[in-house]
């Protein structure tokens, strides 16, 4: 295991104190405040469709959390229910709306995948409240997060590389899972950047498959060789939120317009935005995210039946 990991295709992307400085005065701020911002009056269209309990079906909770509901079985992506992503109770990012559907009325969850280790992605709360309560979840993690389970007193934890697979067997049910590239970094400490991988995953259960893309930036690369590799994907998790200013976020963190190619470059039938809404992590207002991926599906190719913004904790078939 080597003791950093590094993106593929970003050559670096380290940032000193003095560069979250300038971004903290403006420094970087290539945009205006009418960019961040949304029209008055704007409000997310919610469009209703019938749910058919029998086929596959996702809900949006909230930030990158889902559920995954296939074959009988419950997968969640990135579980948060915290107050706030961050390490200090007090301090730090403060969720914008409370979470739809609470902790304590989950009835079940088999399946956990988490993609990095930064807090909005990787909740120690939520984790252990979950474990208890579903001891027998089998966890997926990237390379080096196993260790952070193990001291958690969990250890049903399957750790994964960029292109690693597992399969699950079981009576009646077989799923596949593989980790996939990302353009990321990790770190939850001042002294451990970039000490654990960060991906994506593909899940298989019988005839159907997803993406969940965790954290990402754009490269021409990673997202076309998805899409060459498993021809389909049947439903993908894609982040839209924590973009702005492009100048200091783009390296890590795709905006609307991105994830509209990574849409397009995995071949999927159909995607779901995340990462937006939840957290203040960046410079755009909470709907900004939302308008602005409306706006590129406008001038795309793109239907906004395969594009869908669902409200937290609402569901749709895949």
């Amino acid at each position: 295991m080597p003791k950093r990991f590094v993106n593929t295709y970003l050559e670096n992307h380290h940032r000193k104190i003095r560069h979250f400085v300038k971004w903290f005065f403006g420094a970087y701020d290539e945009i205006t405040d009418k960019r961040r911002s949304v029209p008055d009056g704007f409000q997310v269209p919610f469009c209703e469709h019938e749910v058919v309990p029998s086929k596959p079906k996702v809900t949006w909770i909230n930030h990158s959390t889902f559920l995954i509901e296939v074959e009988g079985r419950k997968i969640l992506t990135d579980p948060i229910w915290s107050k706030r992503c961050s390490p200090f109770r007090f301090f730090g990012p403060k969720r914008k709306h409370q979470p739809p559907i609470s902790i304590d009325d989950l009835e079940r969850v088999d399946y956990v995948v988490i993609s990095h280790n930064h807090y909005d992605h990787l909740d120690r709360k939520t984790v252990r409240f979950l474990h208890q309560k579903f001891p027998g979840i089998l966890w997926f993690v990237p390379l080096g997060l196993k260790v952070w389970f193990i001291k958690q007193d969990i250890y049903n934890v399957v750790e994964l590389n960029w292109w690693d697979e597992y399969s699950v067997k079981e009576k009646n049910f077989e799923m596949r899972v593989v980790g996939v590239p990302a353009q990321h970094f990790s770190g939850r400490k001042l002294f451990d950047l970039d000490r654990t991988l960060w991906a994506g995953f593909v899940v298989e259960v019988k005839n159907k498959r997803f993406y969940f893309a965790g954290d990402t930036g754009y490269n021409e690369h990673d997202f076309k060789k998805l899409g060459d590799v498993f021809k389909k994907i049947d439903l993908s998790l894609i982040p839209i939120g924590a973009y702005l200013p492009r100048k200091f976020q783009s390296p890590v963190h795709v905006g609307p317009k991105e994830a509209l190619d990574i849409h397009k470059e995995v071949k999927s039938k159909l995607s779901v935005a995340c990462h937006w809404h939840t957290f203040k992590l960046s410079y755009e207002d909470q709907l900004r995210p939302a308008f602005d991926l409306l706006e590129a599906l406008d001038k795309s190719d793109v239907h906004n039946e395969e594009f869908r913004i669902l409200y937290p904790g609402q569901s749709i078939n895949w």
